[in-house]
Order: C-alpha cells, then sequence, then structure tokens
C-alpha cells in the first residue's frame, strides 16, 4: 500500500478532528525525522498510523488488548484508551499489513512512552504531542527544544505529561514513570 492509500483509509476511518491530528502527526514527524537524520517516509507513515486504534470504544480496546495478549499492567486494564497504541500497532500490522518493527513499536509506544525508546519512538511521541494542532500551555517550549535536543524535549514532555496525570488525580502508566527515569540515568551518566 502506497502512503497515500493509507491516507484516504485514514480519512473514512478515523474522524474528522483525529484525521487531521493524524497528517498534522505525520508532517511534524517528516520534520523531526529529516532534522535528526532518519528515514523520513518510515517517520511519516508510522505518525499517520499511529492513531489507528485511537476511536475504538474502551471496551473493543480493552478486548482487543487482552486477544492479542498485549496488556503489560493492571493501569491499562482501568485505562483501556492508554492501549490504542499497542492495539494499534497490532492492527496496523493485522489489517494493513505494515510489518516494519520500527513503525509499530513507535505506534505501540506513542502513547505512555517506554524505557530505552528508539529515535523513531522518540520522534513519534513528540509529534504526536507537539504537532501545529496541539494548543496548551508550554507547547511552544517543547517544540523549541524539539529542535535543539530530542531527549531534553522528551524529558519535558514526559514531565508534562505525569505533572497533567497528577494533577488530575489519574493512575500514572509505569512504562511514562521509566520511560522519565531511563532518560535522567542517561543524562547523568554522560
Amino acid at each position: 500500500m502506497k502512503e497515500n492509500d493509507y491516507d484516504k483509509l485514514l480519512a473514512r476511518k478515523l474522524s474528522p478532528l483525529r484525521y487531521r491530528h493524524s497528517r498534522g502527526v505525520a508532517s511534524y514527524a517528516a520534520q523531526l525525522a529529516l532534522k535528526y537524520n532518519i528515514e523520513v517516509n518510515k517517520a511519516r507513515l508510522a505518525g499517520l498510523l499511529h492513531d489507528y486504534a485511537r476511536d475504538l470504544p474502551e471496551g473493543e480496546l480493552l478486548t482487543l488488548a487482552e486477544e492479542a495478549g498485549l496488556i503489560s499492567c493492571e493501569v491499562e486494564r482501568k485505562l483501556p484508551l492508554l492501549l490504542h497504541g499497542p492495539v494499534g500497532a497490532y492492527l496496523v500490522q493485522k489489517d494493513l499489513n505494515v510489518n516494519d518493527g520500527e513503525i509499530l513499536q513507535a505506534i505501540s509506544r506513542h502513547t505512555v512512552g517506554a524505557p530505552d525508546m528508539t529515535l523513531l519512538d522518540k520522534i513519534i511521541y513528540l509529534a504526536d504531542a507537539l504537532e501545529p494542532g496541539r494548543v496548551y500551555p508550554g507547547v511552544d517550549v517543547l517544540r523549541r527544544l524539539a529542535e535543539e535536543d530530542l531527549d531534553k524535549a522528551l524529558l519535558k514532555a514526559l514531565e508534562s505529561s505525569i505533572s497533567y496525570v497528577l494533577a488530575r488525580g489519574q493512575l500514572l502508566h509505569p512504562a511514562t514513570v521509566e520511560a522519565r527515569n531511563c532518560l535522567l540515568m542517561k543524562r547523568d551518566n554522560s
């Protein structure tokens, strides 16, 4: 399938708002990929497909995740929306025959992060958080940081996400905390 075919499919599958977001993520991911010297088409495709399962009902996300053995912790059972990344990667492979492990991993990790994220994982996580349609306090600072230092931008984005979740009294996904800690340990060891 060509990128244009994926684009047309997503225009039918996703809500108009989610579709615009996915196109924004694809564009910003391509921009970051060019800056950080990784394969632009791979980043663009991962960005375009990252929310493939985002509009599914929570019950369906949970059922699919259970069937595919994708649940990594109890937080995901309590907050099934967090499963849209792993379920999306699963469905992109199953429904669209995308078999590139790097793309699938980046889709899977884009919601909560992970320790030892690859460059593509980081780009998709940040493109999702920073694409031009995102408007929230501090987003412009994060965008500037992403142009200067991907790891610093990722650390600040993870911390922003953690603060947001804590301010609402919600459960933190352990992978988000592990991703932050991993970045801090790498920084301290360099």
